[in-house]
């Protein structure tokens, strides 16, 4: 693939934790979403669990799971800006008995598909894995989806190479206990990296920050190019807007 001049501006929030509070973590997307939209960004991602929170716990993920068909998912989209930039949100999503890690893709108000994270960690025993690994578009560029520890498989990424995706979206939530935290702070870009040089995808991450009990968030939320340099980033301990220009690639 080889850059064919123009580009497409594309960004990722990085977000304080929004725990089972879906009327704070959307107060917050519209805050980010206008700024996106004013800063001429194609595309949008939010962390992996970002509208619920990350709940791993039966209990409390199945009380707050959203079946994309119901009148509560739409009640929920409908507190979203009208139009802007394509979104890629994280969400606990449920289909009859099922629970799913997954990122909507979202233009306006409108669902246009989904990605449901398909390597699970031990304590997401509560979610069944996905199976399908769709691509969508924004700006003219083709992009797909891995969540979070879907990044650690090879597999996962070459699925959306191999679909003539240009960019891999990465909504992620390292929340983590804190010597966990510690001890890949600096770990998660070279991993994402691997994925980039393998496949020659640029990938694009959002993840939270902040602190809650004994747990620790740093992130990073960055844009890494095909050879795994990290083109751009936002610090590590503070909520922020990542807006970045990507290259517009021909496969020809």
């Amino acid at each position: 693939m080889t850059p064919t001049g123009p580009q497409v501006r594309i960004a990722a929030a990085q977000t304080p934790v929004f725990w089972a509070d879906v009327a704070g973590a959307l107060a917050y997307a519209r805050g980010v979403i206008g700024q996106a939209q004013a800063a001429g960004a194609s595309l949008l991602c939010f962390p992996e669990g970002f509208l619920q929170g990350y709940l791993t716990a039966p209990e409390a993920a199945r009380r707050a799971a959203l079946d994309l068909g119901s009148s509560a998912f739409d009640d929920v989209v409908g507190h979203l800006p009208e139009s802007g930039p394509t979104l890629v949100l994280g969400l606990i999503e449920a289909e009859g008995e099922r629970l799913y890690n997954t990122a909507v893709v979202l233009e306006g108000r409108r669902l246009i598909g989904r990605y449901r994270k398909t390597h699970l960690l031990k304590s997401e025993a509560v979610f069944a894995p996905g199976e399908d690994c769709p691509v969508f578009e924004a700006g003219g560029v083709g992009f797909g989806i891995n969540i979070c520890f879907d990044t650690n498989f090879p597999v996962a990424a070459q699925k959306v190479a191999d679909q003539g995706a240009t960019l891999l979206v990465c909504p992620a939530n390292n929340m983590l206990p804190r010597d966990i935290a510690l001890a890949w702070k600096d770990r998660h870009n070279p991993v994402r990296g691997e994925r980039c040089r393998e496949t020659g995808l640029w990938c694009l991450s959002a993840d939270v920050t902040g602190e809650r009990g004994d747990r620790v968030a740093w992130g990073p939320t960055a844009l890494l190019d095909a050879q795994g340099e990290v083109v751009a980033q936002l610090p590590l301990d503070a909520p922020g807007l990542l807006v970045c220009d990507l290259p517009v690639f021909s496969t020809e």
